[in-house]
C-alpha cells in the first residue's frame, strides 16, 4: 500500500490507518491526513476476509497501458512477460513481483480469463503493480504479432519445447509467453511464438507452477541478456 501512495499515477481517494501506523509512516503519507481508526473498526470497514496491517487505501484504478505504451518503455534490450489466460490472481501477482525484481518492462494478460488488478492480485504483487505496467490484450495472438513487428523475439514455455531456456542468449527485445495453470499455451498462441522452449526439471516433478516458471524465465533473461 505504501507503494501505491508513492506512485504519482495513483489517485488516492481515502486513507485509513491506525494511530500507530499513521505515526510510523507519516513521512510516506506526503501531506495526506489519514482517518484514524482502531484495528477492529478498520477491519470492519474492509471486505470480509480481508487482512490489514493497520492501513487501508481507497484508490482509483490505474490507467491501463496500451501496447504502444509498453513498447515505448522498452529499449534495445527488454523483457515482456505474456500470460495466456492465467486466471489465478495469486499467480499473476507473484509474476508481477518477479517482473519487478528482474527488470521486466511489462506483463501482458488476456482481457478475458484473467483476474482484475485489485484485491488478492494487488496484495500478492506486494507493490509490483505500481512498478510494472499490467496490460490487457483483447487478442493475445495478434498482440504477439505486433510485438514481433516491434522487434521482439517471442518464446513460449511449453513441455513440447525443443530447447532449454538456459541455452538462449536472450539479448535484444524478448517476450516470454506462459500458459494457463494446467492447460499450458493454447494452440494458436504456441503457433505465434518464434520458438517453444522448456525449463528442465527433475522427473519427480515434471512441471513448475506458472509463477515459479515466470520467475525462472525472468531470472534467465536478466542473467543471460547482460552477459557480454
Amino acid at each position: 500500500m505504501l507503494a501505491a501512495l508513492a506512485n504519482p499515477e495513483r489517485r488516492v481517494e481515502r486513507l485509513l490507518a491506525t494511530r500507530e501506523v499513521a505515526e510510523r509512516h507519516a513521512a510516506e503519507f506526503t501531506g495526506r491526513s489519514p482517518q484514524i481508526l482502531g484495528r477492529d473498526e478498520l477491519a470492519h470497514r474492509l471486505p470480509a476476509g480481508a487482512v490489514h496491517q493497520g492501513l487501508a487505501i481507497l484508490t482509483s484504478p490505474l490507467e491501463e497501458p496500451t501496447l504502444e505504451d509498453v513498447v515505448a518503455r522498452c529499449g534495445d534490450d527488454a523483457l515482456v512477460l505474456a500470460l495466456d489466460q492465467v486466471t489465478d490472481p495469486h499467480n499473476v501477482g507473484a509474476i508481477l513481483r518477479s517482473a519487478a525484481a528482474f527488470g521486466a518492462a511489462a506483463v501482458i494478460v488476456t482481457e478475458r480469463h484473467a483476474p482484475a488488478d485489485t484485491g488478492v492480485l494487488a496484495k500478492a504483487a506486494s507493490g509490483a503493480l505500481e512498478i510494472v505496467p499490467l496490460m490487457r490484450a483483447v487478442n493475445l495472438a495478434r498482440t504477439l504479432d505486433q510485438l514481433k513487428e516491434a522487434g521482439f523475439w517471442t518464446y513460449g514455455l511449453a513441455e513440447s519445447g525443443n530447447a532449454p531456456i538456459g541455452t538462449l542468449d536472450l539479448k535484444g527485445r524478448v517476450c516470454i509467453v506462459l500458459g494457463a495453470e494446467g492447460e499450458g499455451l493454447r494452440r494458436l498462441t504456441a503457433e505465434k511464438c518464434d520458438r517453444l522452449v522448456t525449463i528442465p526439471t527433475q522427473a519427480a516433478l515434471a512441471a513448475l507452477n506458472v509463477s515459479n516458471a515466470a520467475a525462472v524465465a525472468a531470472y534467465e533473461w536478466a542473467r543471460r541478456s547482460k552477459t557480454a
